[in-house]
């Protein structure tokens, strides 16, 4: 818009109009060029950011800094003249000596006009060119020493220099027919320019090129070099508008329904810049620059680029554009190699994990020792563990705990139920909806490399149709592998070798065994009952006082009333149900004190039963060993050790075996294993043979609802048999679990700290196990043992010497048999 005065606003077009304002004197351009009287030595230097003043031409400018203000003032009261030089570099600040082009333009102030806003407009006309010679002031604004630069234009009047201006006309007057925005008067007002200096200085200052390339033109002192380089910008400005005008010739034809949205398109472009909003531009850009602040590797920085510039071809209406551009933003969001520092101090560790978690010493130790490889190494990969044990041990919560002792972020994600292998590697960007697996989407939540990532319920992973998710896992669980997983969204590696997994299951035997072979298990077996009655005072009580909106002063649970509800309302190897009982008596509590009644402050075993009613369970479940064939068994199940009975009848008949109680078919394997073992050995045990004949078996495990299944209660049945048949009575509070092969062997079964504690539950004195599982008794602590007897066999007779008594039950069935015929 650095037009004569006279075009400003026709030529501009975006110029705003000055009313009120009284004609203005205008030197003609010549004059003003030829004029070298009163030229200052010295001159007070304006920085403009955005324009180039060239001599002879007329341009209004706002000045908006404080300091240009006072100068502009200055100047206006004075002799109204100015040094005009454009910024190198348009900064907010202040602008420097170094800032600004050593060339530039003296101009007079022809009039100023004070905005209501503060701000200055004024109306400068350039005089003559200048070179800053040195600077003699900074503050409180530019003053430099000029050398004043001659215009010249040689030879001006031959042929050659005549055809090189009449080619400037000529071309200036294409441009003016192939831009309609521009006023038909401007044509007129350039074949009137008969000055070929103020005529390459007219065109280049409205010509559309950048700040660098006029101040290039400025800083060219020969005329008719200068009128060379001009008619180069006008010729390319020229083919450009002609190849504009070409396509929209072509396009006019064929103006559809997309040419109609891309034009509205552009308008809302428009109003969103107006009302502050970003346009899909100014989007892409600023991803750009958040990309560019990314330390991570090269090709994903290129890969990044190349979908930016992907994005900037698309439609910003079409669907495609908005999945192009969530990519990129989770390309952008994604914590590449930026990771948490971890916290070394182990003591610090330790303790975390003493004061969260109660007991679990083997997984302690194993995290301790993971935190020390990790500080005297720096690096490592991490180790896969899977924390394997019934519901309610603290497996979950014990992900927390190690996370805080990190110092690390932590996330969880749930895999029961989970049936689609797309929800861990995610979904091909081809598909609708597409979106990156859940381990990226926690990755990008957590926003470091290296959280502590729980993977909850593994051993509860579906199949069906739509894939293997465990499989799946395979990749992200393999520390080998794992620095390079590839999710399907994503499409690039990203580096999960730094992850702290753990893993949670209830059982191993649904674990792929590909899967469980990459994980470290670290077993977690059930609590003791002073075990829980120290967890519900240091963690359940004050949690569920806290929650209900309570304090310890409202309520105290003495150590005789816990071990009366973990003993009569709960039977589990965890504390879950015991934290739901615990939070029954507080918000009992809690109701009595909203409605103001009397409550017992301390509680006691009388009051727990009071507010809990009638217990449950029986503190002693062993039934006594009156009946002949009635043996009390440990078993394991995903809930944490259990005991069982095992019940054996005969009733005269042809020798047939009955099995009763949802038996798998391990379980009545072991059955028909006893079975044989007994007819083989019927003698040494002096069982008449012929019973076997006359004589149907029932066996029957009592709760026939639930599903029991198992080799482990082969001792037991073999027991129980072999008690019925001699009608022998079994020791007292005996309890047993193993194996039995047809030789009479004994093998060795798992789960024994789980089933030690349900033999303690129950008030179970002695116990038998095969002589191979005493290697796990001695890893038990001694408090889980105290007050139990251990019998290792290695064979049935063993087994049969120890639980049979030698004195016979009450009232033995009286066998009648046929005799044999001689």
């Amino acid at each position: 818009m650095n037009n004569d005065l006279e075009l400003l606003e026709r030529l501009a077009g975006n110029t705003p109009k000055i009313e009120n304002v009284e004609m203005i004197e205008i030197t003609s351009p010549d004059e003003v060029m030829e004029n070298e009287d009163n030229l200052p030595e010295e001159l007070s230097l304006l920085p403009l950011r955005n324009t180039v003043l060239f001599p002879g031409i007329v341009i209004p400018v706002t000045v908006t800094r404080s300091k240009a203000i006072r100068l502009v003032k200055k100047a206006y009261r004075g002799d109204r003249t100015l040094g005009i030089v454009s910024q190198l570099r348009q900064t907010k600040e202040e602008p420097t000596e170094d800032d600004v082009y050593k060339i530039g333009t003296i101009g007079n102030i022809l009039k100023m006009i004070v905005l209501p806003d503060g701000n200055v407009t004024i109306i400068v006309q350039g005089r003559r060119r200048f070179n800053i010679r040195e600077f003699v002031r900074t503050t409180p604004y530019l003053v430099a020493a000029v050398d004043y630069i001659p215009d010249s234009f040689p030879g001006a009047r031959r042929k050659e220099s005549k055809a090189l201006i009449e080619s400037l006309k000529e071309t200036a007057t294409k441009i003016l027919n192939l831009n309609p925005e521009i006023p038909r008067d401007a044509q007129t007002a350039i074949s009137n320019i008969d000055s070929p200096i103020f005529l390459t200085h007219f065109l280049s200052s409205n010509l559309n090129i950048g700040i660098a390339e006029k101040q290039l033109l400025l800083e060219t002192y020969d005329g008719k070099e200068q009128a060379h380089k001009l008619l180069e910008h006008l010729l390319k400005e020229v083919e450009l508008l002609e190849i504009k005008k070409d396509i929209q010739s072509k396009a006019s034809s064929d103006i559809d329904q997309q040419q109609r949205e891309y034009y509205l398109r552009q308008q809302i472009k428009v109003l969103q810049e107006e009302l502050g909003m970003d346009s899909p531009d100014q989007e892409v850009e600023k991803l750009r620059m958040k990309g560019a602040k990314k330390k991570w590797p090269h090709e994903i920085n290129e890969h990044f680029n190349k979908e930016l510039n992907k994005i900037m071809r698309m439609n910003s209406m079409a669907p495609e554009y908005g999945v192009a551009l969530s990519y990129a933003e989770l390309l952008v969001d994604l914590p590449w190699g930026e990771v948490s520092q971890d916290n070394f101090n182990l003591k610090r560790a330790k303790k975390i994990l003493d004061n969260d978690h109660y007991g679990l010493k083997k997984v302690k130790e194993r995290i301790i020792e993971y935190l020390a490889v990790l500080k005297l190494r720096s690096d490592m990969k991490a180790p896969i563990l899977c924390l394997y044990g019934p519901p309610g041990v603290g497996k979950t919560s014990l992900g927390k705990s190690i996370a805080k002792a990190l110092g690390r972020e932590y996330v969880r994600m749930a895999l029961g139920g989970l049936h689609d292998e797309a929800e861990i590697r995610g979904h091909r960007k081809t598909y609708i909806g597409a979106m990156p697996g859940k381990v990226i989407q926690n990755i990008n939540k957590a926003k470091t490399a290296n959280p502590v990532f729980v993977l909850d319920e593994i051993d509860k992973i579906a199949r069906d149709h739509r894939g293997d998710p465990s499989s799946a896992l395979l990749e992200v669980l393999d520390p080998e592998q794992n620095n390079a997983f590839k999710d399907n969204y994503l499409e690039v590696d990203f580096d999960l070798s730094k992850v702290l997994f753990i893993a949670t299951a209830n059982s191993l035997d649904t674990i792929q065994p590909a899967l469980r072979d990459r994980m470290e298990i670290i077993e977690l077996t059930g609590y003791t009952v002073e075990e829980k009655v120290e967890i519900a005072k240091r963690h359940l009580l004050p949690k569920q006082l806290k929650e209900h909106g309570l304090t310890s002063k409202d309520l105290k649970i003495n150590k005789q009333a816990l071990i009366k509800i973990v003993e009569g309302y709960t039977r589990e190897s965890g504390v879950r149900s015991l934290e739901q009982k615990i939070g029954s008596v507080v918000r009992k509590v809690a109701k009595s004190i909203a409605m103001e009644e009397e409550y017992p402050h301390s509680m006691t075993p009388a009051d727990i039963e009071e507010l809990l009613g009638i217990s449950h369970f029986d503190k002693d479940l062993y039934e006594g060993n009156e009946l002949a064939g009635v043996v009390t068994g440990l078993a394991w199940t995903p809930v944490g050790g259990d005991i069982l009975f095992i019940e054996t009848n005969l009733s005269r008949g042809k020798g047939n075996l009955t099995l009763s109680g949802q038996l798998g078919d391990v379980m009545k394997e072991s059955a028909m294993t006893a079975l044989s073992y007994l007819k083989a050995n019927a003698a040494d045990l002096e069982i008449d043979y012929k019973i076997f004949q006359h004589y149907d078996l029932h066996i029957h495990v009592p709760q026939g609802a639930v599903p029991k299944d198992g080799p482990s209660a082969g001792i037991t049945i073999l027991t129980s048999m072999a008690s019925i048949y001699t009608q022998r009575k079994i020791k007292k509070n005996l309890a047993m679990t193993g194996e039995i092969t047809l030789r009479g062997k004994v093998l060795p079964v798992g789960g024994i700290k789980e089933k030690i504690l349900a033999a303690k539950r129950a008030k179970i004195k002695e116990i038998i196990l095969c002589y191979r599982n005493q290697k796990d008794v001695e890893e038990i602590g001694e408090e889980y043992t105290n007050g139990l007897t251990f019998h290792y066999v290695d064979m049935v007779q063993d087994v049969l010497e120890i639980a049979l008594l030698k004195k016979k039950v009450d009232n033995p069935i009286r066998f009648e048999l046929p005799e044999e015929k001689k």
